[in-house]
């Protein structure tokens, strides 16, 4: 008899995950997703990608503003009786009465190396923190917040120039691969799921924009963690005689000089220790350009102090 999958997702880093379930065959009864959204001046409905994929495979979609005290969503599952639900990046607290609904449980896919980095923003935060690893947790969902039993982690090094975008891609690709010696593992009761080390945990804060704002006085390595850890979104800043620069693609270089100082015609800025170059940048309300030709037409030049916001 052919097993019910519910699948729940709504962020680009889900889409790899459903299509692979889809492709290998697995039958997904039905897709939750976060209710599409209107754009800033509600000119535009925006569809999750989860649901855009739903749609394009014909796959049964539902989506709730809330799931808390929902009689109906809460109805609707328990007459499904599906064995197991897939939960990747779901965007809202699953309740408690909803959890028991499944006969397998809600397995959730994580992007980080549990109990480290629990929580909204993993990736942000593990490359912001300058980690050297991450990587994926398979694991049961209870009622805290990524704290339930793991049955498997699968591990991923982050080189000197990756950023949040490139290992949400590539974790997403491996979460893709891995979900498949997992699922009927898990649907056959041959896994098992270990307790986490709670004292270990540390927890991956959802990111403020205010964050990004960049310190010259920090070290060239965790400015270089910042700007690679906050792309694309929200960003890396800095201000300059009252306008916003976005750093979008960074390096460390070893030039010396006053902090906050541009040390050459090629943006290269003095930091706490050493220096970093940009490679990339976006002044507000415009493209984002490389360095060379941002600086032709620039007022930040050679001898500029960017601690003089």
């Amino acid at each position: 008899m052919l097993k019910k999958i519910v699948f729940m997702g709504t962020p680009f880093f889900a889409v790899p995950i459903l299509k692979s379930l889809y492709q290998n065959g697995y039958p997904v009864s039905v897709v939750y997703t976060q209710p599409a959204q209107k754009s800033k001046r509600g000119q535009r409905i925006n569809k999750s990608p989860i649901q855009g994929i739903s749609e394009t495979l014909n796959l049964e979609f539902r989506t709730p503003v809330s799931l808390k005290n929902n009689k109906e969503e809460y109805e609707y599952l328990k007459k499904l009786n599906a064995d197991i639900a897939i939960v990747v990046a779901y965007g809202q607290i699953i309740p408690k009465e909803i959890l028991s609904l499944t006969k397998k449980g809600f397995i959730n896919i994580h992007a980080s190396l549990l109990p480290k980095w629990r929580g909204a923003a993993p990736i942000q935060r593990s490359i912001m923190n300058l980690d050297k690893q991450t990587g994926i947790s398979i694991m049961k969902i209870n009622e805290k917040l990524d704290s339930g039993p793991v049955c498997n982690s699968y591990k991923l090094n982050v080189k000197n120039n990756d950023n949040a975008q490139i290992i949400s891609d590539k974790l997403s690709a491996l979460a893709a691969e891995k979900i498949l010696d997992n699922i009927d593992k898990i649907l056959e009761d041959k896994l098992e799921f270990k307790k986490q080390a709670h004292e270990e945990a540390t927890y991956a804060d959802k990111i403020e924009k205010l964050e990004g704002k960049i310190d010259w006085n920090n070290s060239a390595e965790s400015i270089i963690g910042k700007v690679n850890g906050l792309y694309p979104s929200p960003g890396a800043w800095f201000i300059y005689n009252g306008e916003r620069y976005k750093v979008l693609k960074a390096e460390i270089s070893n030039g010396m000089g006053k902090i906050g100082s541009v040390l050459d015609d090629y943006l290269e800025i003095s930091c706490s220790d050493k220096s970093i170059k940009i490679l990339e940048i976006q002044r507000e309300g415009k493209r984002p350009q490389n360095t060379k030709e941002f600086m032709l037409g620039s007022q930040i030049k050679k001898g500029s102090n960017l601690n003089n916001a």
